[in-house]
């Protein structure tokens, strides 16, 4: 969907919001009215109900998981208290010259549960709202500590590829003084102990056993990647898969290379795929 129509259809959604909310300002109205609400508070009461149904619309946009279950009951609990009133007010003539003091159920305990209802709405919008709006706040946080731990987590492993593709300098080793292989090498031995000669013949068909650390001219060259170059060959390798495949262990098959460093771009894929998808 292009930016246009996005624009249009928030716009239609505007539009219908007012208009609904222009519908039931005078139910609204006449019942603060009807349950000792001064004149003022009687105009401010509609903003009460209905404009906390449109905050929790909002919260339930941004917010995921358990909070965004909570904006949602809060949302259906108001949008039922606002159609109880307003089916009140179009059964109730008397509520429609001006909202005058009366009962508003000819049976007293339906009376007393609409009274109640009525005037725990306000209290209710101070506490569902607030609550709503830490929520929202909190939320915001969250995103931004774990964009932090995702620079974090790029910083340490740009760390691990240098330290990777830039060794220690290694001791020289001395090679190992390879004997003649047509005859044997006689080891003069000492006067007081008994001569013993000692043969060391290279046998062509043995592997040669380590001596110790290979130097580093002696290595098989490997062309190092940089993590900027790491980084971009995932971001080609998984541009079409799913936010489910993109795991650290496809990574690491797709671009051959350690689970430690798979699990880093893991992070730094989701973290701009986040991102773009927050901007959109």
């Amino acid at each position: 969907m292009n930016r246009f129509a996005k624009v249009l259809l928030v716009a239609a959604l505007v539009a219908v919001v007012g208009m609904a909310f222009r519908v039931s300002w005078n139910a609204l109205r006449d019942v603060a009215t009807t349950v000792g609400a001064d004149p003022t508070a009687a105009l401010l009461y509609p903003i009460v109900v209905d404009g906390l149904m449109a905050l929790a619309l909002v919260a339930t946009l941004v917010l995921t998981g358990d909070d965004r279950r909570f904006a949602l009951r809060v949302l259906a609990g108001y949008t039922l208290a606002s159609l109880a009133l307003n089916y009140v007010h179009g059964l109730v003539p008397g509520l429609h010259d001006g909202g005058q003091r009366m009962q508003l159920a000819q049976w007293a305990p339906a009376n007393w549960a609409l009274v109640l209802l009525a005037t725990s709405l306000p209290v209710g919008s101070i506490f569902f709202g607030s609550d709503l709006v830490a929520k929202v706040l909190h939320h915001r946080s969250d995103t931004s500590t774990d964009d932090q731990k995702s620079t974090q987590v790029d910083i340490n492993r740009s760390t691990s590829d240098l330290e990777e593709s830039t060794p220690e300098p290694v001791a020289a080793v001395p090679d190992p003084i390879e004997l003649p292989v047509s005859a044997p090498v006689e080891v003069p031995v000492p006067v007081e102990s008994a001569p013993v000669l000692s043969t060391v013949a290279a046998e062509s068909g043995l592997p040669r056993r380590a001596t110790g650390r290979v130097p580093t001219a002696a290595r098989t060259p490997r062309p190092v990647r940089t993590p900027a170059q790491l980084l971009a060959e995932a971001r080609s390798a998984t541009a079409d898969w799913p936010d489910g495949k993109l795991t650290a262990e496809g990574i690491r098959k797709a671009v051959h290379t350690s689970a430690d460093k798979a699990r880093g771009l893991r992070d730094t894929l989701r973290a701009e795929r986040a991102a773009t998808a927050e901007a959109a």
